[in-house]
């Protein structure tokens, strides 16, 4: 299928062939009929990607600062190819669009096959031929709607939650600041709830269809017709509300908000302009300043927009699905006329010329909208199945022979996210021996990214591809944590070799049913990327401790830090909590520096499990202690830790640099080994460098299975200790 995209490092717009996507559970595959070109924040975001590389940043100020923690934790290399692997990739496009429901996902009653809907959301209702959408980002269409028209209904819904924010009631007056696609639609709904409306626009044609539509009086915001206009609805008193749907970097808005205002009025922010409030101004009115946020209650909710949860009516009224169903209903019956706003149809093939005259001015248009062809009979073959609706044999599966020396190891990926593209595939692109086979993601565009900055022969949205092709090796398993167990239990049943990210498994029952993958194909080629064992710095400090005699003591201090608003780590519902899906890596880096797995773990916390203490306890009584808090300083390192036994004291400090303490005897002696902090190693490399080997040769893989076993299953011990206040006894993996 095609789909519109942007470079944002070069600024490069295109038309791509990019695969299908698969329908999953709890949403429906959507073929586009019209979708709406936003000429305010796309056009926005075109003209950020076309800026330099020091415009970027001053546009982006928060964005760099993350940068700048990044390579404070991991070094300049693994930040610099993060951050360029990032802007150097295809961003979506486009986020209201109407279309046909082309296939019905898992867990949906609502809608069937042929229906028309339209759909919200910058990652689902984008400018591409085919969307998945989950449930609480569509509503169908009523059926005196013409597609075009329901095309609208992401943007009406911006609005309408806009004016939701005013909370207007019957004979109020409002001023309405910038007559753009929001503007106008806020005024048809402000006038549709019996408010009169004024509007302030230096475009004497976007006044006029305001006029049109429903304003009282329009004007330019310098000019005195605006205030005049004010002044005689409102015996001088001032508007109840003020609308600001501008954009731009001129504070003339937030000014003029403040000088037409009532006192006690309020003034709401639904555009992206400059609010730098003139205090005495707002003060002196005492002004309620709302900001309204995108669609309405439920955006930027995982849980409800991924995952489907309601809100409950009687809590929340208006969700933006709610509002979405509403301005399509509104339109329907001609209280909304939204086709005066339609400057512009374009075919869709023609997509990178209609944003280039946006651009460049030639286009003037309040809303544009692509027209989809009807459906080629090329594309009338089934759509490539999701990853999590994959059904694959169970049957016994042998090991994979093994490979002649000379014949390229080939992989596939499943997942192509921020980890996978920054931190392993531009080391397994660069080695030798190694053919990089198919990617395969739920999203179109991240496995075409994937495809075309690494090499692959193959990008598909189909995981059958990649466990039913005999021709591949291994299945590298780099998708959310949730997915992990199950993905790997299949791969194992498919008889490939398997490289998953941690955690292996995020319960005992997930664990168990990898272990019995292996037990019922006798495919036990797993490895679990806790790549720490393998850091080259870590290596050495280790051969130059030496051998010990009696048991040791362990520290390691993680300071994780807080994660940001909105991380998928913190879906602890759905993804387990953050120790559950890193802890893994510390304690595999303790059980192989002391040569054993754990036989028992205690843990304590602080009040909302935020700092964690974690004991593990060895066979022959040596104790390792992993404090991971998250209330550290972030300037401090990551990663700390102290080996002591023998008279001997191993100091690691973060990656950078090692220490080795010892008294031989004639004295004590100190080896010091340290490297550039922007040539932190974590191992990554030298642990792929061991699995793609062990695949080729048929040897044994990195670590062995049943300290894999035993490091996840002291990880989820970690929660029942949490939970008991008692130690947890481990049993040894079989």
């Amino acid at each position: 299928m095609k789909q519109v995209v942007q470079n944002y490092k070069s600024g490069e717009l295109a038309v791509l062939d990019v695969p299908v996507p698969g329908c999953k559970a709890g949403g429906v595959l959507v073929r586009s009929a019209y979708s709406l070109i936003s000429t305010g924040t796309e056009l926005m975001k075109v003209s950020e990607a076309g800026m330099s590389m020091l415009g970027k940043a001053r546009s982006r100020p928060d964005q760099v600062a993350k940068v700048m923690q990044s390579v404070a934790t991991n070094g300049v290399p693994a930040t610099y190819r993060k951050v360029m692997g990032k802007l150097d990739s295809y961003t979506p496009l486009g986020y209201s669009l109407c279309g046909v429901v082309e296939q019905v996902g898992a867990g949906i009653d609502d809608v069937k096959v042929g229906d028309l809907v339209a759909c919200a959301g910058n990652e689902h209702a984008l400018h591409a031929e085919l969307n998945w959408v989950p449930k609480n980002l569509y509503a169908p269409v009523p059926d005196a709607l013409a597609p075009r028209h329901a095309a609208f209904g992401t943007v009406g819904s911006i609005a309408m939650q806009g004016v939701r924010r005013g909370e207007p009631q019957l004979g109020d007056v409002a001023l309405v600041i910038g007559l753009g696609l929001i503007g106008q639609l806020v005024v048809q709904l402000l006038a549709a709830s019996g408010v009169r409306v004024v509007g302030a626009d230096p475009d004497p044609a976007r006044c006029e269809l305001a006029e049109r539509l429903g304003a009282a009086a329009c004007g330019d915001p310098g000019s005195a017709a605006v205030e005049a206009a004010v002044a005689e609805l409102t015996d001088g008193h001032g508007v109840d509300q003020v609308y600001l749907a501008a954009g731009g970097g001129s504070n003339q808005p937030v000014e003029l908000a403040a000088r037409l205002c009532r006192d006690r009025g309020r003034v709401v922010d639904i555009g992206k302009c400059r609010l730098d409030l003139p205090w005495n101004a707002y003060y002196e009115k005492e002004l309620d300043v709302r900001f309204s946020r995108s669609y309405g209650p439920g955006r930027y909710d995982p849980e409800y927009e991924l995952e489907g949860r309601d809100y409950p009516i009687g809590y929340v009224r208006w969700t933006e699905r709610r509002n979405l169903a509403c301005f399509l209903d509104l339109a329907a019956r001609g209280r909304v006329d939204v086709e005066p706003l339609v400057s512009h149809v374009a075919d869709f093939d023609d997509a990178v010329e209609t944003y280039q005259r946006l651009k460049d001015g030639d286009l003037k248009a309040v809303a544009v909208l692509f027209r989809y062809p009807e459906r080629a009979a090329e594309a009338q073959e089934a759509p490539a199945v999701a990853v999590p609706a994959v059904a694959v044999s169970t049957q016994s599966a042998e090991r994979s022979p093994v490979r002649a020396a000379r014949t390229p190891v080939r992989l596939a990926f499943v997942g192509a996210g921020n980890y996978a593209t920054s931190m392993l595939l531009p080391h397994l692109a660069e080695r030798d021996g190694v053919e990089l086979s198919t990617v395969v993601t739920t999203t179109a565009l991240s496995a075409t990214n994937a495809q075309r900055k690494f090499g692959f022969a193959r990008a598909t949205t189909d995981l059958d591809a990649v466990l039913g092709d005999q021709a591949i090796d291994a299945v590298f398993v780099v998708t959310r944590h949730s997915s992990h167990a199950e993905l790997t239990r299949k791969a194992l049943l498919a008889g490939k070799a398997v490289f998953v990210e941690k955690p292996l498994a995020l319960t005992e029952d997930d664990l168990a049913g990898v272990l019995a993958a292996v037990a019922e194909s006798g495919n036990d080629r797993l490895q679990v990327g806790f790549n720490r064992r393998f850091a080259p710095l870590l290596r050495e400090a280790k051969e130059r401790f030496g051998a010990r005699t009696g048991p040791a003591s362990l520290r390691y201090l993680v300071n994780a830090g807080r994660l940001d608003h909105g991380s998928w780590y913190l879906r602890q519902g759905t993804e387990g909590s953050r120790f559950a899906g890193e802890g893994g890596h510390f304690i595999d880096t303790a059980s192989w520096l002391l040569g054993a797995d754990p036989v028992s773990v205690y843990a304590t916390a602080t009040p909302g499990n935020e700092d964690l203490q974690v004991v593990l306890r060895y066979p022959d009584g040596s104790t390792a202690t992993i404090s991971y808090v998250t209330t550290g300083a972030p300037a401090f390192p990551k990663e700390t830790l102290d080996l002591i036994a023998d008279g001997k004291v191993l100091r690691l400090d973060d990656f950078v640099r090692a220490s080795v303490f010892t008294d031989g005897g004639a004295g004590p002696k100190k080896w010091v080994s340290s490297r550039l902090p922007k040539a932190r190693d974590k191992g990554q490399n030298a642990e792929l460098a061991a699995f793609v080997k062990a695949v080729r040769t048929g040897g044994p893989m990195p670590v062995p299975l049943e300290s894999l076993a035993a490091t996840t299953a002291a990880t989820l011990a970690v929660r029942t200790g949490l939970a008991t206040g008692a130690p947890v006894a481990l049993e040894r993996a079989r």
